[in-house]
């Protein structure tokens, strides 16, 4: 995937379009079959038109096998950018000769050009090489077979499944260390690091169930089982060890950049922790107390704002599990069977949590 953001979002938005089991997959396959060639332009206004000579105006209802037969003929087919509509045929696109092109076929050529002066999506299909390949602004995706992408997604997957059974150790001794208030900056850094490598390697899966479209059902209910609650989970690990101070960064702030970080830093656990603000990345055994948004996002029933209040007014976890039903009354929106059922249930957490580190 590219690294700009917004031509990555038109990238995943174009690859979903042409994913096995869509209309438009089913046209190039059968020209891929047929063993012609085709240059398709997804998208059409009057820039589209000043760089198009020659062909016939249809403007007929998008079918998988009208596209098969127009690409027989000679030159590009225009389609309209949602893909419901086949506006032009046999058109000889003749885009800025002066854009730059490592592509060296007449057609790829043709597709790069035209990709980057429309900005428009440009598919072509190559009758010599028998590929189709999908041209994004800068970018030139080459799309595979189902069975390679598959192969590589379920080692992703494997990988993922080992990555998230140390995710859940780790963040388990998180707990049970923050019960005993004995969390060091190196605890949290090691947690923020394996929901951040879980995430990424998720995302990389989430490309391959985009690709593979009808083919990746079982990949997205897999993947979806075992993601659920890690976003939830990486934003309360930076919420209870945020820095205070004025100048210290709001949560999104910090997860962007523990996202901005490069394989090789994210391993680190001491880059972990300076990009946290808890540490200058020397000295990772000094210890930090958490505010108590974890434990208490595992209480049944508890509405976010009272979490808020709750962080609020008692401000480390310690303290919350040190009190009573009446100090938790005393919390605006927390009422006696609000606080009995806080009371309990962090103490139902603690003694769970301690039970299973030791026992």
């Amino acid at each position: 995937m590219p690294d700009r953001p917004e031509e990555t979002l038109r990238l995943r938005e174009t690859l979903a379009s042409i994913a096995p089991g869509t209309p438009l997959r089913d046209g190039l396959e059968r020209i891929l079959r047929g063993r012609t060639g085709a240059l398709i332009v997804l998208g059409h206004d009057k820039l589209v038109d000043s760089i198009s000579t020659g062909g016939f105006h249809l403007d007929v209802p998008f079918t998988s096998t009208g596209l098969r037969e127009l690409a027989k003929m000679d030159g590009g087919i225009i389609i309209d950018a949602g893909i419901t509509r086949i506006i032009k045929a046999a058109v000889h696109l003749m885009p800025d000769h002066t854009i730059p092109s490592s592509e060296t076929g007449t057609r790829h050529r043709t597709a790069d050009r035209v990709a980057k002066q429309t900005g428009y999506p440009v598919i072509s299909v190559s009758q010599s090489m028998q590929i189709i390949a999908a041209y994004v602004g800068e970018t030139r995706h080459v799309l595979e077979d189902s069975g390679q992408i598959l192969s590589r997604a379920n080692q992703a997957l494997a990988t993922l499944e080992r990555y998230k059974m140390r995710l859940d150790e780790v963040a388990s001794t998180l707990s049970a260390l923050e019960i005993e208030d004995l969390v060091t900056v190196r605890d949290v850094a090691v947690v923020a690091q394996r929901l951040e490598m879980v995430t990424r390697i998720a995302r990389e899966i989430e490309d391959y169930v985009l690709e593979l479209g009808t083919d990746g059902r079982l990949l997205s209910l897999q993947l979806e089982e075992l993601v659920t609650g890690v976003d939830a989970e990486r934003e309360l690990v930076i919420r209870d060890y945020l820095p205070r101070g004025r100048r210290s960064k709001s949560p999104e702030e910090l997860l962007a950049q523990l996202e901005a970080l490069s394989a090789t830093e994210l391993v680190d656990p001491a880059a972990t922790a300076r990009v946290l603000g808890l540490s200058d990345g020397e000295h990772l055994d000094g210890a930090v107390a958490p505010r108590g948004y974890r434990l208490l996002a595992k209480v049944p029933r508890l509405p976010v704002t009272v979490v808020d209040r709750l962080v609020d007014h008692f401000g480390t976890l310690q303290k919350l599990l040190s009190a009573s039903i009446d100090d938790l009354q005393a919390v605006e929106g927390v009422g006696e069977l609000r606080a009995r059922s806080v009371r309990e249930g962090l103490s139902r957490l603690a003694e769970s949590t301690i039970l299973e580190r030791y026992v």
